[in-house]
């Protein structure tokens, strides 16, 4: 089938270009994540995988799915840069898909903010100011608390949770070295990414979620948006250890029924990633960063 091959394909590529990427992985992994969850929910997931990738049904949204995650890859990677015109005939080439996928994907960027319509058509690839990665942040805070709340006070699934503990469990694991390499720092974005993912399956809320998504679309405001660029600070694994206590106490708090307890947890976990924000760009406030994380260019510093 060769819809189904071409969205293989297409996963395969946005795998391949986290890879590139480095610190975006955990934003892939975690709105791919979501993706699934919202298609098994809503009945259109196969439970056949080819090669670990889930097969669709003749549903066409896995591929447009796809092609939004390769879109915003080349956005945040640093390939298409601030300020660059959208040319539509050129993505049709470069991802392989028809226009249709193209323009819901470019409609799509442009409400979550990476993009802006111009007055006589087409778009721009936008940049942001410090101000708006702390405000996407604070809504990922705000939202992720709300879905910690609504978890706990639905009742969340015990095999989600029993899921969510055994993630835990293996980041524990991962923290118990004195010290984390590269390695480790990217074994622990996968792990955080996952963890989250199923936070937000917990509360069962599709609609929460898609509007959580469209805040944590800044690689920045994303739950491991910065974690490997922290990987450099002598202070990075204690700061992973502090996260890794506040997943713990949510899930407790999830599993206790504390609503207001859960969602206070994630909104105050969600500040860490505001206070790593603060540190990457004090400690970096040129250029030198951008080799690490091109998409860093997209930010307006302070004068």
């Amino acid at each position: 089938d060769r819809l189904v091959q071409r969205s293989i394909a297409g996963v395969r590529q946005v795998a391949e270009g986290v890879d590139r990427a480095g610190a975006g992985e955990g934003l892939l992994a975690q709105q791919f994540a979501q993706h699934r969850v919202l298609h098994r929910r809503r009945g259109r997931l196969n439970p056949r995988e080819l090669d670990g990738v889930p097969v669709l049904g003749p549903d066409r949204s896995f591929v447009d799915a796809a092609t939004i995650l390769r879109l915003r890859e080349l956005i945040v990677g640093g390939e298409l840069k601030p300020g660059a015109r959208i040319a539509e005939m050129s993505l049709v080439e470069r991802l392989g898909v028809s226009r249709t996928p193209i323009r819901m994907a470019l409609v799509r960027l442009q409400e979550e903010g990476l993009l802006e319509a111009l007055p006589n058509g087409g778009f721009v690839v936008r940049d942001f100011s410090e101000n708006d990665i702390h405000d996407a942040i604070e809504v990922r805070g705000t939202l992720e608390g709300l879905l910690a709340r609504l978890a706990a006070e639905r009742g969340a699934p015990s095999v989600v949770l029993a899921e969510a503990r055994r993630c835990l469990d293996r980041v524990d694991a991962l923290l118990t070295a004195p010290s984390l390499d590269d390695d480790a720092f990217s074994t622990y974005v996968a792990l955080n990414s996952h963890f989250h993912s199923l936070l937000y399956e917990l509360a069962d809320s599709p609609t929460i979620t898609r509007q959580l998504e469209r805040a944590a679309s800044l690689r920045f405001a994303a739950p491991s948006g910065l974690v490997l660029l922290l990987a450099q600070s002598t202070r990075a694994r204690d700061m992973l250890v502090v996260a890794q206590d506040q997943h713990r106490q949510v899930l407790d708090a999830i599993e206790q029924g504390e609503g207001t307890r859960a969602e206070a947890i994630m909104r105050e976990h969600s500040r860490l990633a505001r206070r790593n924000l603060v540190e990457v760009l004090s400690a970096h406030p040129t250029e030198p960063l951008a080799g690490n994380m091109p998409a860093i260019r997209m930010i307006r510093r302070r004068r």
